[in-house]
């Protein structure tokens, strides 16, 4: 199978399809120039002609070395994506009638997740006739969220979503 390199965004010296353009950078008097002269003025200075904005009328070309434009554009790309936060869910899972030391450390569990950072999603599951005991449910994922409100704000308060009721915690903004 061949392998497919995605091409480019910007085109490059004769690509470029418009008449005129405009160009813009260092050790260039800016101004709209016809194609030609633009690709004379970089091949004299031995770089590359950029379109960097086509959709402007003319369109914006700048006279740049194209690898190391894609370089830069690259990088720039790997720092956004390095910024972006990825949220975590951690699942929390009770019955309708967890007693409390099961509670308390369930409990420990959930605010060590939400001081990393992480979102939780705590449910109760309700196998076979325990779906009788919904209102024990909905007290525990309440006094869940109740003791957990100095750390948590709760984004959703408890549904039933079938034999679970969920309740969903993010942490506070410091």
């Amino acid at each position: 199978m061949a392998d497919k390199k995605k091409e480019p965004s910007n085109r490059i010296n004769e690509n470029i399809l418009a008449k005129e353009v405009r160009l813009v950078g260092d050790n260039v008097e800016q101004g709209v120039y016809p194609i030609k002269q633009a690709i004379s003025i970089a091949e004299y200075q031995g770089l590359d002609l950029v379109e960097i904005s086509p959709n402007a009328v003319p369109p914006v070309c700048k006279i740049i070395d194209f690898q190391k434009f894609l370089y830069q554009q690259k990088k720039r790309e790997k720092e956004l994506k390095a910024k972006s936060t990825k949220i975590v869910v951690k699942e929390i899972r009770f019955g309708p009638q967890t007693d409390d030391h099961d509670y308390n450390f369930k409990l420990k569990h959930a605010q060590g997740f939400l001081k990393e950072g992480c979102k939780v999603k705590a449910f109760v599951f309700f196998k076979g006739r325990s779906i009788l005991f919904k209102e024990q449910g909905e007290v525990l994922l309440l006094r869940f969220a109740n003791d957990l409100e100095d750390i948590a704000k709760v984004d959703s308060l408890p549904t039933l979503e079938g034999k679970r009721m969920i309740i969903m915690l993010s942490p506070k903004k410091k």
